[in-house]
Order: C-alpha cells, then sequence, then structure tokens
C-alpha cells in the first residue's frame, strides 16, 4: 500500500476559472490538487478538464468529507466512490483530515476538532486502517487547524498523530498554515511544534494564508481561510519546516477569493526557490523567530 510520491515541488489547487489558461499555456507547476468530492460526477466538463490536466501533471488528491475523526461509521458508499476515482486518476497523493464533517445522516460543511484521547486514537487508527483498506493505498493524515482546546485531551496533538502513523503505517500531511493558526490561537510556539513532529512521515506540505481577527480578550485570533497569500510568518515556519524535512511536495491552497493564475503562479515559484534552497543548503540548520 506504499503511496506514490508527488515530485518535490510546488503545487497549487486545480480551479474551474483556469482551466483552459492551463491547458493552453502549460505553465511549469509541479503538480495540481483537487479535491475528491468535486469530481465524484460520472461525467462532465470537470472530468474532461481533469483528464486532461493529468495528462500533463502529477495529480493530488485530497478528501474534505470521509470524516475520519467522526463516531460515526465510515460511509461506504463514500469509500466506494472515492475507490472509483482514485482508480480512474491514479493520483500520486492521496490525504484526508484530521476532523469529523458527519453525524448520522447530515453532512457538515466544516472540518470539526476531536479530543485526542485514548479511546478517540483507537477510533481513528481503526479509520484510517479501513480507509487504507478500501482504497489498496496509503493515505496522508492532515494536521488540523483548531480553535478550542478539549479539557478531556490526554495526548498531545503531535503525539496523537505520530500514533495514528505507526498503528497504521499512514504518512503525514503538514498543513504549515494550520501549525501556525494553532499555534497562535492556543499560544504556544509554532516552531516548536515542528521541532517534534514526527517528519519520517510526512508525505505533503500545505500552505495558505490567514485571516486574522481579535477575541473576546483582545488577543489575536487566526483563522484558515484560505483566501490570501502566504503570510511572512508562515514563510518564515515553512523554511524552518524544510530544515526538518528536505525538499517536499508543497501545495499553496487558494480556495476563496480565487485571484488570476499569475497569482498563484507567483505563489508557486516562491514555495519552488524555497525547496530548492533547501536542498542546496544540505540540512543547514534554519534561523528559527517566534510568531509575534
Amino acid at each position: 500500500m506504499s503511496a506514490k510520491r508527488l515530485p518535490a515541488r510546488a503545487g497549487l489547487g486545480l480551479k474551474p476559472q483556469h482551466y483552459t489558461q492551463i491547458l493552453e499555456t502549460v505553465p511549469d507547476i509541479g503538480f495540481f490538487e483537487v479535491h475528491a468530492e468535486n469530481y465524484m460526477g460520472d461525467g462532465g466538463p470537470p472530468h474532461r478538464y481533469l483528464e486532461a490536466v493529468c495528462g500533463r501533471y502529477p495529480l493530488s488528491l485530497h478528501g474534505v468529507g470521509l470524516s475520519i475523526g467522526g463516531e460515526d461509521r465510515l460511509s461506504l458508499d463514500h469509500l466506494r466512490r472515492l475507490r472509483s476515482l482514485i482508480e480512474r486518476y491514479r493520483p500520486q497523493s492521496f490525504s484526508e483530515h484530521l476532523a469529523w464533517s458527519s453525524h448520522g445522516e447530515s453532512a457538515l460543511n466544516d472540518l470539526l476538532p476531536l479530543p485526542y484521547t485514548g479511546a478517540t486514537l483507537d477510533r481513528v487508527a481503526a479509520h484510517v486502517d479501513q480507509v487504507q483498506q478500501a482504497l489498496g493505498r496509503r493515505m496522508l493524515l492532515e494536521n488540523p487547524s483548531t480553535y478550542v482546546l478539549f479539557a478531556e485531551s490526554t495526548i498531545a496533538e503531535i503525539d496523537f498523530l505520530a500514533g495514528v502513523a505507526g498503528r497504521t503505517g499512514c504518512g503525514l500531511l503538514l498543513d504549515v498554515n494550520n501549525v501556525m493558526v494553532s499555534s497562535v490561537n492556543h499560544r504556544v510556539d509554532p516552531f516548536a511544534y515542528v521541532d517534534r513532529f514526527p517528519v519520517e512521515h510526512v508525505g505533503e506540505i500545505h500552505l495558505a494564508g490567514y485571516d486574522e481577527a481579535v477575541d473576546a480578550a483582545g488577543e489575536r485570533l487566526l483563522i484558515d481561510a484560505h483566501a490570501s497569500r502566504v503570510s511572512p510568518d508562515v514563510w518564515a515556519l515553512f523554511r524552518h519546516t524544510l530544515g526538518r524535512t528536505g525538499p517536499q511536495p508543497t501545495l499553496v491552497e487558494w480556495d476563496n477569493s480565487v485571484p488570476a493564475f499569475d497569482v498563484l503562479a507567483d505563489e508557486a515559484a516562491l514555495v519552488d526557490a524555497a525547496i530548492a534552497s533547501a536542498g542546496s543548503s544540505s540540512g543547514a540548520p534554519s534561523v528559527r523567530r517566534m510568531a509575534s
């Protein structure tokens, strides 16, 4: 069940408004990523364009609807449609979120947090095993962005993720923007989080822009918005991360207020430059800065 590898380059989310430009100009992008649930229909223009893009670029398939952290059983129908999509496009990577997003027959339009306990670890590991068996391949599990902590949590998030990977053999998707968002919101050091992360399991990195607000106590509150350029502090944390992981496939997520493709290509070029620098420095120590 070993996963194929994406190239250690910058990737972008494939957006319908950019289909034509991408196919006409074939820009120098390492890979494209799509959300699996957007392509679970049987046909139509989305599949026609995706087939054409896959003929030119590696593909990362990112799930948002399995509800791996939920208490309910995983949807066998969803797994069936997901396997069909993977067999059709043979993506180099498949990933999902450490979150829950359904209750009973209701699918919620959000990725919700879960307490980190022994019982939750057992459930998530069982669900990841089920997914990998159903799909016949290794998956990556993404660290979440969070805004609340659970009093009943008894396991640190990093240890929880390492535990799932150790039990199931899955890989991890290290979302650096999520690390920054959660760390600022919970008043912890994002660089210390990365320093403890089990990087031997990392198969992909995500970057994105966040929005900023103020909470009821007047403190900074970051929101994982995916609607702007990557913030300078996230760039610094990304470079520090590459110092630990080495070059990795890295996606720039921009899902809301999507700009012209050239703006996304500019962000991808910055990612490629950082990856190239990390490769040439061959493990040189990174500069550590605290988020302000």
